[in-house]
């Protein structure tokens, strides 16, 4: 299968679950501080500035380290991220349809024109079956061609593709020592930009802040690096993921509607049953 390029295919995809100020001139020109965007994890007193000096700048909370990828941890963050992505096919094929009027619509007039042929109200009442296992159908089948670009592209080679290039990086949280969490920035010079992508949280171990904590690691790498902004594009339907970017700072500032993923065909039967709206933020540092 052809794959798109490394840049097209790196969408940044989260599973989410529900700062250290910098000082000198970097301090002088955020916009928001960190203080401001996020409370404590504990639900405590902010406590005072760490020094940025500590070991590769780890955090630790609660027995969680965020530290710089190794490439002896390749296959496990593989299968986080895959596990992660994995989760969205029922998610797409459900949730995703109470965000598409057009189609409920369209499959409504299927039930209406099923009964009026066949004149079985059985028939009729299983075509909504028939539907949602063609959703769950076409949208394995597309997140899957994904995830086999993707695997392929960045994901394969994580040291050759977010180590090694100046302004990028990738960041496992470790919890009593094993890998639990991801997530990668990768910079764009041209225009001063962060982008935060492959952020995911093993599903046995959400909820004890992972990926806040993740989402602040992107944060001060960005400020320590001097760019202006951090961006970041999801496909995610559930409400939870969306809350997180908003409570680490992030705006929403833009939905595309019928995205296209690497490996889609855009066949009848497809645009029918598989559509994707994709979510772009924004969180502004500094003026340019």
């Amino acid at each position: 299968m052809h794959c798109s390029s490394p840049k097209m295919v790196c969408e940044t995809k989260i599973v989410a679950e529900d700062h250290e100020s910098i000082s000198g001139s970097k301090k002088d020109a955020i916009i928001v501080s960190s203080s401001q965007m996020w409370p404590s994890l504990s639900g405590s007193p902010s406590s005072s500035p760490a020094s940025l000096s500590g070991v590769e700048g780890d955090f630790k909370k609660d027995n969680v380290y965020i530290r710089e990828f190794h490439p002896s941890e390749q296959e496990v963050v593989r299968r986080i991220f895959y596990e992660g992505i994995m989760e969205r096919i029922p998610n797409t094929a459900f949730r995703g349809l109470k965000h598409q009027p057009l189609i409920q619509l369209i499959y409504g007039i299927f039930a209406i024109i099923c009964f009026v042929v066949t004149k079985s109200l059985l028939l009729t009442c299983c075509l909504p079956i028939f539907l949602m296992g063609m959703r769950y159908y076409f949208s394995r089948k597309v997140i899957l061609s994904y995830l086999e670009c993707a695997l392929h592209t960045d994901m394969s080679d994580i040291e050759n593709y977010y180590m090694k290039p100046p302004g990028s990086c990738f960041w496992v949280a470790v919890l009593d020592g094993n890998v639990v969490g991801i997530v990668a920035a990768r910079g764009n010079e041209e225009d001063n930009t962060m982008e935060l992508r492959r952020m995911s949280v093993d599903s046995n171990f959400r909820g004890k802040g992972i990926a806040k904590a993740l989402g602040r690691k992107v944060l001060e790498f960005a400020m320590l690096n001097n760019y202006s902004s951090i961006i970041l594009g999801t496909t995610a339907v559930k409400v939870a993921a969306h809350k997180l970017y908003e409570s680490l700072g992030f705006k929403h500032v833009g939905i595309i509607e019928h995205y296209t993923l690497p490996g889609m065909t855009h066949s009848i039967l497809e645009r029918m049953f598989f559509q994707l709206r994709y979510h772009r933020y924004r969180l502004q540092l500094r003026e340019e």
